[in-house]
């Protein structure tokens, strides 16, 4: 690709990543921001799906508001049972990510289990910590959300320190109540990977049996409900030049909630932070604030968390890389793969 080139598509993906618009012709207004045709933006968008720099376009939605129980869990595996202990974990529909990490906690998985779910959260990470072999595992849910979204800097523009208020946070988390039959079947739809047509949103209001304008406003409820995040493209952050990410964990003031508060406030004013939050902490983990920073490098990441230790006077503080990769998709919500699999295991 030339300069031109990549200049056009840093401003493609940073208008994607931030709402992929829910209108009849989505790629043609997406185009009139980079000034492009309607033909040459689904090219592009296509080609950038081929090099596999997008992953997904779809609705992110938020777990928790969905009636869905989610967690972080932090499970100490012995390295001769860290193949077998992946499968187990990996098997479960609602693990998303799965990661060995440079700590004593090695495994690092995210899980969300259905409201429907028999074993719970609880119930469901016991059944894994038994069926893997681990020596030791924590749960580590939030317990409250200063940030979610990541945004990459695609053009580099960026400093270390730059600062960008959250555009999820948890006063985004509205009580919106138990989701409809038809709320539940739109969730299904919309976490499918978009169409590259020009008229996507079209066909999706067709296939739930809805007027494209009823379509659009439940969308648009699901954004003010907090339930939907945001309709966006999903990068693959290393394809996109990411290739670094660490995952900062702080020790805050345990006995001054105000003050956990706002030092979480303040880490997730900075740019790099793509998620913070405050999770539990236990005798053998003092550490109750996390933040995911990714950079180009490991030297990117660690200036981000020079700053935020310089911003907050932290000073027990680590930062867990990722050494390897064992599974990252999205949660696919509202399917029988739970239930089938909790009938297996259970």
């Amino acid at each position: 690709m030339n300069a031109a080139t990549n200049v056009t598509d840093a401003a493609l993906l940073g208008f994607m990543q931030e709402t992929v618009p829910f209108s009849e012709r989505p790629f043609a207004d997406l185009g009139k921001l980079c000034g492009l045709t309607e033909r040459a933006t689904l090219a592009r968008v296509q080609s950038l799906k081929e090099d596999k720099v997008i992953r997904q376009i779809s609705a992110i939605f938020d777990t928790r508001s969905l009636g869905y129980a989610s967690s972080l869990v932090a499970a100490r595996i012995a390295p001769e049972l860290l193949d077998k202990a992946v499968v187990v974990i990996n098997s479960h529909p609602g693990v998303s990510h799965n990661y060995l990490r440079n700590h004593t906690f090695n495994l690092w998985y995210t899980i969300a289990v259905p409201p429907t779910s028999r074993l719970g959260l609880e119930g469901t990470v016991d059944r894994l910590h038994r069926l893997s072999g681990a020596e030791s595992t924590r749960l580590l849910p939030t317990l409250r959300l200063f940030k979610i979204g990541v945004h990459f800097d695609i053009d580099g523009s960026s400093q270390p320190d730059a600062q960008a208020a959250p555009a999820y946070t948890e006063a985004n988390r509205l009580d919106a109540g138990p989701l409809t039959a038809r709320e539940i079947e739109f969730v299904r739809v919309m976490q499918r990977d978009l169409a590259l047509v020009p008229e996507p949103f079209v066909a999706v209001a067709e296939e739930l049996g809805m007027s494209f304008a009823d379509a659009a406003a439940m969308h648009q409820q699901f954004l003010t409900s907090g339930r939907m995040r945001r309709f966006a493209a999903v990068l693959h952050h290393r394809k996109a030049g990411f290739g670094a990410n660490a995952m900062g964990v702080w020790a805050g003031p345990a006995d001054d909630p105000q003050a956990l508060q706002r030092l979480g406030e303040t880490m997730a004013g900075f740019r790099a932070v793509s998620h913070c939050y405050q999770r539990p902490s236990y005798p053998e983990w003092p550490y109750n604030l996390f933040t995911m920073v990714h950079g180009r490098n490991e030297e990117e990441c660690e200036q981000t968390l020079t700053a935020i230790a310089a911003a907050t006077g932290i000073k027990d503080h680590h930062a867990l890389y990722s050494t390897k990769e064992f599974k990252k998709v999205r949660v696919r919500y509202f399917t029988d793969d739970e239930a089938r699999w909790e009938s297996e295991m259970a």
